[in-house]
């Protein structure tokens, strides 16, 4: 019994990926990625428990020939969030596990992986969502940004539902830019809609220190910066401050990109800086899922 029980497993795995590739050869539905719940392939009550329920958190990374770099942050951040949200951890290593059966599954090695988790049912694991679509990589060219007076609610915390991102993200592109900057009330700069941001002084990399995600592409930068001969600090920054600044870019699980302006105020698009940065990032070592 035992044994028929996983064939039916494999099987529906196999019928799964096969969808998931079928939905792949259209652009309308590439952005249905396959999606597994601990372990076994979505079923429509799954989906819909994971629709109405927003009270979670998640990591998105980029795999490459199932690798990731910052591996260790994304584990990390989960268990974090876990034990903050749910009073529970969050192994390691079944999240590994999971996201191995989830690229198997799908027939991928380079993949946008997302992982979910949700709260428990009845028992005392929380529930885990991997979601497996095409690799990404974020548009290198110069990004023009809008600051809105938006701050996130518990920003160091990823999670589903966010509304306000949402929200300040289209006005911005309605007004012409590409994209929100997210601010305080005092006019602090915290981070982009869906990305860090981090700006250069001619001397170093300057990070704000105003809450914020801590993205998982700054900080392998902010590992890396150091050996690659580029000071990386963290401090405040205000919208009225920012002519200190000769430059400023974006990070998020997707990569790079140079920031030309911030409302009224222009950058220099420092190619150099952006070739530095890029050559930090791939210099850091990454790892088998």
């Amino acid at each position: 019994m035992v044994e028929v029980k996983r064939g039916e497993e494999r099987a529906s795995c196999r019928a799964g990926a096969a969808a998931y590739r079928g939905r792949m050869t259209t652009p309308a539905a590439a952005a249905l990625p396959y999606a597994e719940f601990d372990g076994r392939p979505a079923t429509e009550d799954d989906l819909r428990r994971a629709l109405l329920l927003n009270y979670g958190h998640f990591t998105a990374m980029q795999v490459r020939g199932g690798r990731v770099r910052g591996l260790d942050l994304h584990l990390a951040r989960l268990d974090a969030a876990n034990r903050e949200m749910f009073e529970l951890p969050l192994d390691g290593g079944r999240v590994r596990g999971l996201v191995r059966h989830a690229l198997e599954s799908a027939g991928a090695a380079d993949a946008s992986v997302r992982v979910h988790a949700y709260p428990p049912l009845g028992n005392t694991e929380v529930t885990v969502m991997v979601t497996v679509g095409g690799p990404a990589r974020m548009s290198s060219g110069p990004r023009s940004l809008m600051p809105v007076p938006y701050t996130r609610t518990a920003p160091h915390l990823k999670r589903p539902g966010e509304f306000g991102q949402t929200y300040y993200a289209r006005l911005a592109r309605r007004s012409g830019f590409d994209d929100a900057l997210l601010t305080g009330p005092d006019g602090s700069v915290a981070e982009g809609a869906i990305a860090n941001i981090g700006f250069w002084d001619g001397t170093a990399v300057v990070w704000p220190q105003a809450p914020a995600l801590p993205g998982i592409t700054m900080g392998v930068l902010e590992r890396e910066l150091p050996g690659a001969g580029l000071e990386s600090a963290r401090r405040a920054v205000t919208l009225d401050g920012l002519g200190a600044y000769r430059s400023a870019f974006l990070t998020n699980s997707q990569g790079l990109a140079p920031v030309a302006r911030i409302g009224d105020t222009a950058f220099t698009v420092d190619e150099e800086l952006m070739r530095r940065l890029a050559a930090a990032y791939e210099a850091a070592p990454d790892e088998a899922v």
